[in-house]
């Protein structure tokens, strides 16, 4: 039969109550759990508006100088040239005619049996210049480069590589002409001033004859087989076109300075046909602009509704309700798209002036017609709503640009020292032909670095082909390519003047004592370009006709003090047999004399009356002495 038990607890539904303790346990870790969620909701509601923001923040950017102001330019003859243009092109029709293209200088060899086959050992030194038909003039703005082709790359083809890893101007390709492999060299550059010249240094002692690497050089002075080895396979030449009736010649095919704000790239030539390039303003891309711009604002302005929104969407409403930080996001934003900008003057003034308003849903809306209106009126104006603008009224004055913290407004500019840099200016006309061994060394000192170069010798058609070969060389030396440091040498009127490229008060060229530069007798610069007394003559050396007197020798220390020695002791014992004279003046061309000259007797220095005594001539001793005197104050006349 079955077993029954009572007692107090035997109508209790325990399965219930450890239901309900087990939910009255679980109430904080749902409640984590909800905020856990909402935490969630709200990062992602952040980050999805951020990325909103960012792309509205790109459209802004978008609205710039160029975009706003943007013109467009064609070539009735796309065969002819292409062209475009910046904001700064002005509309309008032109006329343009293609002469000539420009084109690099290219070099050839005679054909060889293989591409292994010897060539030569030694170093090939490139120059660029003008080839006028009898002389080579150095391009004074491309130095010259010099390639080492060791015995390991003295076949044709490591002379082709060992050019081009040296990226000096020059390319190397070899061609298959059907005969045999074919070596050219081209310059990377166009126009009739990158004519090349190449000079050997052959292993085997002769750099012109037609053995070993020699058989590459080219002078074009030389004769064939003695210098002139290798052949002209295309001539450089200078791009030549008519622009509205002028004529222009360009080293390349490429013309950006003809006309502001236009580039134009030249490609075909077609003498006699003309054709039309027009420059209009391209409003379909400032309407496509601007209409991004209405269209990022609607964008970020409908995500901040909804996600702010209270119990639209949902019953517990936008993820981002009663945030204070979205509140803040769009104030701003209305308060932006409200506010007129500052400094602005015209008819467009404002947003509405452009066809762009605001709904009673806050989003903005765009009237095509009113912006069309606006363009064609003042597309100027229309700009300088969307952009931050600046123009100097000065036309030697440029604005470089501005940024956030700019002040709009006008602003006084007061240049009182416009930044100079140092120069080395020759006092007499610079000889023009020039000997090696004799006057072909030249020593500068450029903005603190010494340079040392060898001019090639050779008689100079003038001072401006003179000019040309020493900037050439002096920016190809080492000592200042390393430095990233260059010089420009001009002339004028037959003088030669070197120029640091860099200006400030660390801009200086001085000539190095002991050596002759190539711009004499330095005047004084507002970079304190300096040049020592050492190096005052006229280099390379002017007639002897038209030379100027040397200059006094500087007196040495020891000098100095000899005499202030001997002129003491004549005070304290004067000699009776001494008989007073007259000082003779110093002569501009005196040189210091022997040591030897410097020994007379403190007796036998004459004196004349109220005059201080003659400077006996004297020079430093040859080692210090510790008995010397010491620098002492200008004497003055006893």
């Amino acid at each position: 039969m079955p077993i029954s038990l009572a007692g107090i607890g035997s109508n209790l539904d325990v399965d219930a109550l450890v239901t309900q303790l087990m939910a009255l346990e679980r109430r904080p870790l749902n409640q984590l759990s909800t905020q856990s969620s909402a935490t969630s909701a709200r990062i992602s509601a952040y980050g999805s508006l951020k990325g909103l923001m960012a792309e509205f923040q790109t459209t802004l950017k978008g609205l710039d100088a160029s975009k706003l102001g943007a013109m467009k330019a064609a070539v009735s003859d796309a065969t002819l040239a292409q062209a475009s243009v910046t904001a700064s092109a002005a509309e309008g029709a032109h006329s343009l005619e293609v002469l000539a293209l420009a084109q690099p200088h290219r070099l050839r060899t005679a054909a060889f049996a293989a591409t292994t086959e010897i060539v030569g050992s030694g170093s090939l030194t490139f120059e660029f210049g003008t080839w006028d038909g009898t002389s080579f003039g150095a391009n004074g703005a491309k130095p010259a480069q010099t390639v080492t082709i060791a015995p390991g790359q003295s076949t044709l083809a490591g002379v082709r590589d060992a050019v081009n890893a040296a990226a000096i101007g020059v390319t190397a390709s070899l061609v298959n002409d059907g005969t045999g492999q074919v070596l050219v060299f081209s310059s990377t550059a166009s126009g009739a001033a990158s004519s090349l010249k190449v000079s050997v240094a052959d292993d085997d002692g002769n750099g012109t004859d037609a053995a070993g690497l020699s058989r590459l050089a080219f002078d074009p002075a030389a004769l064939a087989g003695a210098g002139r080895n290798l052949t002209q396979a295309q001539a450089a030449a200078d791009a030549s076109f008519i622009f509205d009736g002028i004529a222009i010649t360009r080293p390349t095919n490429l013309v950006t300075d003809a006309v502001e704000g236009l580039t134009l790239t030249l490609a075909r030539a077609l003498p006699g046909t003309p054709a039309t390039l027009s420059v209009t303003r391209d409003t379909a891309a400032i309407e496509t602009a601007v209409e991004s711009f209405v269209k990022g604002y609607n964008d970020v302005r409908k995500a901040i509704s909804t996600l702010s929104a209270y119990g639209t969407s949902s019953p517990a409403g936008g993820a981002l309700q009663g945030e204070s930080l979205i509140r803040s996001i769009e104030a701003k934003m209305r308060a932006v798209i409200g506010q007129p900008p500052a400094g602005l003057t015209g008819t467009v003034t404002q947003l509405a002036d452009a066809g762009i308003t605001l709904k009673s849903d806050g989003t903005l809306a765009l009237d095509a017609a009113k912006l069309q209106s606006a363009l064609a009126y003042s597309p100027d104006a229309l700009a300088r709503l969307f952009t931050a603008t600046g123009r100097s009224l000065d036309s030697r004055i440029t604005l470089a640009g501005y940024g956030a913290a700019t002040a709009a407004g006008s602003h006084a500019v007061d240049v009182t020292q416009p930044a100079t840099r140092g120069q080395l200016t020759g006092s007499a006309t610079a000889g023009l032909t020039i000997t090696s061994g004799v006057n072909d060394a030249l020593t500068l000192d450029v903005d603190g670095t010494s340079v040392s170069v060898t001019l090639a010798a050779g008689t100079y058609a003038d001072a401006a082909a003179l000019a040309a070969e020493v900037q050439s060389k002096l920016n190809a030396a080492p000592a200042l390519a390393q430095s990233g440091l260059a010089v420009e040498v001009g002339a004028s009127g037959g003088v030669l003047s070197v120029a640091s490229a860099r200006y400030g008060l660390l801009s200086t060229v001085t000539g190095a004592a002991g050596t002759r530069p190539a711009a004499s007798s330095a005047r004084p610069h507002p970079s304190r370009a300096r040049m020592s007394r050492a190096a005052s003559a006229a280099w390379p050396p002017p007639a002897a006709a038209g030379s100027s007197p040397a200059r006094p020798a500087p007196r040495s220390k020891g000098c100095r003090c000899a005499w202030t020695r001997r002129r003491r002791a004549a005070s304290r014992s004067p000699s009776p047999a001494a008989t007073p004279t007259a000082s003779p003046p110093r002569s501009a061309s005196s040189s210091i004399p022997t040591a030897a000259s410097a020994r007379g007797s403190p007796g036998s220095m004459p004196r004349s009356s109220g005059s201080r005594p003659a400077a006996r001539p004297c020079s430093a001793p040859s080692t210090p002495r510790k008995s010397a005197c010491a620098p002492s104050s200008p004497r003055s006349t006893p």
